[in-house]
């Protein structure tokens, strides 16, 4: 940022409202400055800036204005567009020898329709308005007087801005006083800009690159973007999966390695999406019923005996009912699922070795 404190003196240099390019200062700057000075404490301002965005040279105006202690700026190169109203919060305004002033009405860019025209069109208009009482508060002039120097693109010299009430002395002329180049901007964009200062600005080649208007683009407001919809699947596609699912279920039931294991062959065909070559590995590792000694497996039930034994709360807990032995078995077998896994990992890792 070009915003340096140097005790209580802050100097201002560039572009107003835009530091991107390390060679302007914000509003944001210019108010940590004034903390560094101190609240009470008297500053200098000195300021040499080409304008920049009107909205923050409003601001700073207003930090300025609002330091509760004597502000003096020194308007040293120029101070034009929205630094001319940075200027105006000096309670003493001196201009420094060949320095020069210009107020000018804001101007931006817009897009869209004649409603989004007549909007920036009414902001425009209030933003000059709002200047123009800067102006005339400072000046002593009327309104409808700064309006006219802002649509005439007023540029003065020190002299000038003295007699218009712009400025209040020009700095007295001594041998150690140089004039002060005017800073770095792209001056070719004024309508009437000094030529001097468009040759300046041309031999230097400042072009734009930044902020080059007073007000910030005004853009129609943006249209919220339509979600993308999920996809619905097809009908094909369900059945298609439904079909898999049976295919994979059905041949892990149907694997010999389920026999003697149809608890724990259920939970993986039924309760986890594992392939049936993984579900087949693992039920090999596993005890079938009688291998450990248990009670022997039930026998395959009728559909009125399951209907009864639902009924009757078997394997809910309900009290006085106890867990038939196909229940126990899917207890144990789920229960010791974790040996099973273990057992299956330590098998293939010993089959790549």
């Amino acid at each position: 940022m070009v915003c340096r404190v140097d005790g209580s003196t802050i100097t201002l240099t560039g572009v107003v409202g835009d530091n991107f390019w390390d060679d302007g200062f914000t509003s944001g700057d210019v108010i940590t400055a004034l903390a560094m000075v101190g609240a009470g404490n008297p500053v200098t301002v000195q300021l040499n800036s080409g304008g920049g965005y009107a909205t923050e040279g409003a601001a700073i105006y207003s930090a300025l204005k609002g330091h509760g202690a004597s502000v003096t700026v020194i308007v040293q190169g120029i101070a034009a567009s929205a630094a001319s109203l940075i200027a105006m919060a000096g309670e003493t305004v001196i201009m420094s020898l060949g320095s020069v002033m210009m107020i000018h009405d804001p101007s931006t860019i817009t897009w869209g329709t004649a409603a989004d025209h007549q909007r920036t069109i009414d902001m425009l208009n209030a933003l000059a308005t709002s200047y123009a009482g800067i102006y005339a508060a400072k000046s002593g002039g009327t309104i409808e007087a700064m309006r006219g120097f802002m649509r005439d693109e007023l540029w003065m010299t020190p002299e000038d801005a003295v007699a218009k009430g712009f400025a209040d002395e020009v700095e007295t002329a001594s041998n150690d006083n140089q004039a002060v180049e005017a800073s770095a901007f792209a001056y070719g964009i004024y309508a009437k800009a000094p030529e001097p200062l468009r040759a300046l600005a041309s031999a230097k080649g400042w072009k734009p690159r930044g902020p080059t208007m007073t007000a910030p683009p005004v853009l129609p407001p943006q249209q919220p973007k339509a979600e993308r919809p999920l996809k619905e699947p097809t009908m094909s596609e369900v059945t298609d999966a439904v079909k898999a699912e049976r295919v994979r279920a059905k041949g892990i039931m149907a694997s010999p390695e389920a026999k003697g294991r149809e608890a724990l062959a259920e939970h993986f065909a039924y309760e986890t999406d594992m392939s049936v070559e993984a579900a087949v590995a693992a039920l090999k590792l596993a005890p079938t019923a009688s291998a450990d000694g248990d009670e022997p497996e039930d026998p395959p039930e009728t559909f009125a005996e399951r209907k009864t034994r639902m009924q009757d709360g078997d394997g809910l807990g309900l009290p006085g009912k106890r867990p038939s032995a196909r229940a126990e078995q899917a207890e144990k077998a789920k229960a010791g699922w974790g040996n099973v896994v273990d057992k299956h990992n330590k098998a293939v890792e010993a089959r790549r070795r």
